[in-house]
């Protein structure tokens, strides 16, 4: 059945559609995809080294087999929203959810590097077109706003569990050594059938009421995200050179070409590839901004954390990861429940992103402990772990909720694409105040364990700059009405 539904358009006494009766089926299988993307994004890093052995790849070549899956990904996301709002979300999340399989059967078959690289590139745009269906599924299918918050709840077990097990699960199968790093990708193509199998008895179809795709709108998207994220991407790997700095000067005519573009064709109503009226929206442009600034922590707390651990304390992959398990635990129990109480979820925002200011101040001043007890890492863990399960979810929530079903495909790939595009900008940023830090103190002959520790808390005062304005964007966002079907 094809849902035509606009919330905006329906009038005070027409009720809002009733629910399909399978949409937590739905919502399984929809997740299901998810969770492989979000895990392909995490999985190939611990096999890194073990993939550049065996097909005697270079040290760039290794780079790119994890970089080309994160940039083509981060860059497909719009253009992925909005064909599910154009040609229908279930027929998209299937041919991105088939194509990802068959391209994850590539990557596990890969015979030299440049081939991998390829299949890692197809692989990334596959999951851009299947990855915003599963956000726009979710807000035009789950119209109760007490379920609606319930399913983004499970999306937000789904992500943490995703970048989690895409570590562990990674390394378990490295060890195993039954066929080398291989089996990474062909775990996929078991999940991958089953999962396609069920989206088609399970999933209904939904569409908005653009009629055509903006091909030079996702032209222009795809060069000036292309220009920002692979210098951010891969910028430190390569040691910044001249022409990467000239890509992100370019970047900013780009950007400002591609909205110019945008506004036109949004006041003409020539089918946009984003409808700029959805800036006009506070709901939506204060909790982008905030998802954005919470995702440059995010990520790039979990890179730096990870070489204080093992490059600065000497633990082993196996034993940091136990030091992460708190947070990831926590988050995970703090989620669900913060899905629980959708009535109150901007109080829980609010409250999340303080929590998140303090604890990233708190553990940045008690580096001097860090470094000599490792564990001393586990109390702040857990406190970011709970202030992170009552922002990230709830905060996807709050932009969406809010967006008509006709502009929720596009809605969630510019969500999709700002949690990619924070991710990168965070980790160049982070990163560069970190590993200069840890380079001038350790001309100082400092101890390895407080060289690495000291960069860790300067690195954090980002953090928690980054935290105090996110907090301020959140007391911004509107009240919560009883589930507003329109804006």
């Amino acid at each position: 059945m094809t849902q035509h539904v606009s919330p905006a358009s329906l009038t005070p006494h027409q009720a809002i559609p009733a629910a399909p009766a399978n949409r937590w089926p739905g919502l399984a299988v929809t997740l299901t995809g998810a969770f492989m993307a979000i895990m392909d994004a995490f999985i190939v890093i611990i096999a890194l080294p073990s993939i550049r052995a065996d097909l005697h790849a270079s040290f760039g070549e290794a780079q790119l087999v994890a970089a080309a899956y994160g940039l083509t990904y981060a860059v497909g996301l719009i253009t992925g929203g909005r064909l599910g709002d154009l040609y229908g979300r279930k027929r998209m999340f299937m041919i991105g959810l088939g194509a990802f399989t068959l391209t994850s059967l590539a990557c596990g078959l890969a015979p030299t590097p440049g081939i991998l690289i390829a299949a890692r590139i197809a692989q990334g745009l596959s999951a851009a077109a299947m990855f915003p269906q599963v956000l726009s599924w979710m807000r035009v299918t789950f119209t109760d706003p007490a379920e609606r918050a319930r399913a983004f709840a499970a999306l937000g077990l789904t992500q943490g569990l995703g970048s989690i097990a895409g570590q562990i699960v990674g390394g378990l199968i490295v060890s195993a050594d039954l066929w080398g790093w291989r089996p990474i990708f062909l775990i996929n193509v078991p999940v991958g059938l089953i999962a396609l199998l069920a989206a088609a008895r399970v999933l209904d179809e939904s569409k908005a009421r653009a009629h055509k795709l903006d091909l030079a709108g996702a032209a222009l998207s795809a060069l000036a995200l292309g220009f920002v994220l692979f210098p951010l991407i891969q910028g430190r790997e390569l040691g910044w050179p001249a022409w990467m700095l000239v890509m992100l000067a370019l970047s900013v005519p780009a950007l400002l070409l591609f909205i110019d573009h945008q506004r036109l064709k949004s006041l003409s109503d020539d089918s946009p590839l984003i409808d700029t009226r959805l800036f006009g929206h506070r709901a939506f442009v204060c909790g982008v901004a905030a998802l954005f600034l919470l995702c440059t922590m995010l990520f790039s707390f979990f890179v730096i954390l990870a070489f204080v651990l093992q490059a600065g304390l000497g633990l082993s992959p196996l034993s940091a990861a136990l030091i992460f398990l708190p947070l990831a635990v926590t988050y995970v129990i703090a989620a669900q429940v913060a899905g629980r109480f959708p009535v109150h979820a901007r109080t829980m925002l609010i409250a999340g992103g303080i929590g998140l200011t303090l604890g990233y101040a708190a553990i940045a001043g008690a580096y001097h402990w860090l470094a000599m007890y490792p564990a001393a890492f586990i109390p702040g863990l857990i406190w970011l772990g709970i202030a992170q399960g009552v922002l990230f979810t709830p905060l996807l929530n709050a932009i969406l909720s809010n967006i008509p079903a006709d502009h929720a495909g596009i809605a969630s790939g510019v969500t999709s694409t700002v949690q990619q595009a924070g991710g990168a900008f965070g980790v160049a940023v982070v990163g560069l105040i970190f590993f200069s830090a840890v380079q001038a103190l350790q001309v100082t002959g400092a101890p390895q364990a407080a060289v690495y520790t000291t960069a860790f808390a300067l690195a954090l005062i980002y953090n928690v700059v980054a935290a105090g304005v996110m907090t301020g964007l959140l007391m911004a966002l509107p009240a919560p009405a009883r589930d507003k079907q329109s804006v």
